[in-house]
């Protein structure tokens, strides 16, 4: 467990703050009295942000990337002319991609891997000497289901988010003597415009976000588990599912997947592996 926290009048900088997660983050943010700045991509949406944002709190936006050194440079100047210290650093920028790893040509694997792990870690690395300084400080990495059990058609964000995952726990141990917190949050589908807005959707069938959780719900779980000092939470109950069967029951976990799989491409394979699986791709 990392330490309590009260959230009010503390800084919180978020990046892909300006849709789904991280702009609720910002907005509840501002809701229990935080200094937020909001850091995203896309100047309108961030301009957007600033006109319907609560009038509680303190708001700043930049517009930034984080898989670039300019990027994270301009933030780290803008939080620098600010303040005198960083109390909480969101790395919620993200971004995915579905088809099946065959298919994948390398730049959508390596835009992926620039964003959600170097963009992360590198932004990380950038504010540390500021988070030092901060108040009851935490570092909140946004994870994934994905990053507890790899899915199928999803390969390179499901090693993306478990990037994350090893990197918050080595994170977590090596901070811990300068009293900051590491805070992992596992959603499960949120209603995000996340699916909209992949770089590539190849998959034969695509998740419905829709009948997730609110990015409201998640944003709002995530701060109260900063104010409880927790190390880690899962939203939603297929999270909470997942993460149970794949630490107790492995060899289930993968026969589900890969039963999955062989629904899909049952044709295919049965060309190619009658003879071989025929139990299997009978069920």
């Amino acid at each position: 467990m990392g330490q309590n926290r009260q959230l009010f009048g503390l800084r919180m900088l978020v990046t892909g703050a300006s849709q789904g997660i991280g702009r609720a983050l910002v907005v509840e943010g501002l809701k229990a009295g935080m200094e937020v700045m909001a850091v995203a991509r896309k100047p309108a949406l961030l301009q957007q942000l600033s006109v319907e944002a609560p009038p509680s709190g303190k708001l700043i936006t930049l517009a930034a990337d984080v898989a670039n050194l300019e990027g994270r440079r301009a933030m780290v100047e803008r939080a620098q002319g600010l303040w005198t210290g960083l109390d909480i650093l969101v790395n919620n920028a993200g971004i995915g991609a579905t088809g099946h790893f065959a298919e994948a040509e390398s730049s959508i694997l390596r835009r992926i891997f620039e964003v959600n792990v170097f963009g992360l870690m590198e932004t990380t690395r950038a504010f540390l000497p500021i988070i030092k300084k901060g108040k009851t400080p935490a570092i909140v990495n946004i994870s994934s289901i994905a990053g507890l059990r790899g899915i199928p058609a999803r390969a390179a964000y499901s090693a993306s988010k478990f990037a994350v995952e090893g990197f918050s726990d080595a994170l977590r141990a090596e901070l811990f003597k300068d009293n900051v917190s590491v805070l992992v949050v596992c959603p499960g589908l949120t209603q995000t415009h996340f699916s909209e807005n992949m770089i590539e959707r190849k998959a034969k069938i695509q998740m419905d976000h829709m009948r997730g959780m609110t990015a409201t719900e998640v944003a709002y779980a995530t701060l109260e588990s900063m104010r409880a000092g927790r190390d880690r939470i899962l939203l939603t109950t297929d999270a909470k599912k997942i993460s149970f069967i794949t630490k107790f029951f492995p060899g289930l976990a993968d026969r589900i997947a890969k039963k999955k799989v062989a629904s899909l491409f049952k044709d295919e394979m049965s060309q190619t592996y009658r003879g071989i699986y025929p139990d299997f791709l009978s069920q």
